[in-house]
């Protein structure tokens, strides 16, 4: 089986990396992903400590509550999964408007409509499926059974998905 970072084994998925029978909620984006992405300020979504890499200079976990803190500068938002949980959270991107969120590929959601294809400034949808990390920085042996995409808020972050390298379909200039 394939250990690339999108996963084009032969494995498969786990039925998303969230998944019930899973014995963790907590799913670490690919250091290898947030490397070809440059620098971030602030993730309001982080992991607890100890986490084994960092995402960003500012972390709010779970008990900092980052929906209710200030957002400052380019944001690396992973928001939990699942459409009442993650809604809150991409619509503060939207408001804040400057960095990265990665996110499932369900281009027929109201949310997407809302906060990516009426909001975002480009995307990258990921080839193949990404493995996501457990708490303790191993692989998770099963890709998130879903696709992923990058969306991009701001000029910035627009030119860091055009040039990061990531393999994929990058998107930008359309009208919702």
């Amino acid at each position: 089986m394939t250990t690339d970072l999108l996963g084009n084994g032969t494995k498969r998925g786990m039925g998303g990396h969230h998944s019930h029978a899973s014995d963790t909620t907590v799913w670490l984006t690919p250091p290898e992903l947030l490397a070809s992405l440059g620098a971030f300020d602030l993730d309001p979504c982080a992991a607890p400590e100890p986490r084994p890499w960092p995402t960003a200079a500012v972390h709010y976990g779970l008990a900092e509550n980052g929906l209710m803190r200030p957002w400052a500068g380019r944001v690396w938002l992973n928001p939990p999964y699942g459409a009442v949980v993650s809604a809150p959270f991409m619509r503060r991107m939207v408001e804040h408007g400057r960095g990265t969120a990665l996110i499932f590929a369900r281009t027929e959601t109201a949310l997407f409509r809302e906060t990516v294809w009426r909001a975002a400034s480009a995307l990258l949808f990921l080839a193949g499926r990404l493995y996501f990390h457990r708490p303790n920085g191993d692989r998770a042996e099963a890709n998130a059974g879903a696709p992923s995409v990058l969306v991009a808020y701001g000029a910035e972050d627009a030119a860091h998905l055009r040039d990061c390298g990531l393999p994929g379909a990058f998107v930008h200039g359309w009208r919702a």
